[in-house]
């Protein structure tokens, strides 16, 4: 049986995550799907809630839920993520 620490995932880091949002997006501030980053429900939950916390970087981040796979982040559904180019900032 897995151990508690050998079934949690690792946070993706803040560039990785703008990285694979430009792949999809091509440009910053177009929503693009959560399930575009290929990540299971509970990484995909975890990430963003993660970030959505954090104030720093949630102010960079608009969640939308219009059609597609649902998500809860920080209980609240989201289908979509767009980001702002001022993240950059951050990186």
């Amino acid at each position: 049986m897995p151990s508690e620490g050998a079934r949690r995932t690792r946070m993706m880091p803040l560039r990785e995550m703008v990285d694979h949002y430009l792949a999809a997006a091509s440009n910053f501030d177009v929503p693009v799907a959560l399930s575009a980053f290929q990540l299971s429900r509970a990484e995909t939950e975890q990430l963003f809630s993660a970030y959505e916390e954090d104030y720093h970087i949630s102010r960079f981040l608009h969640f939308t839920q219009v059609s597609g796979q649902p998500f809860s982040i920080n209980g609240f559904p989201a289908t979509h993520v767009s980001v702002d180019k001022a993240i950059e900032t951050m990186l």
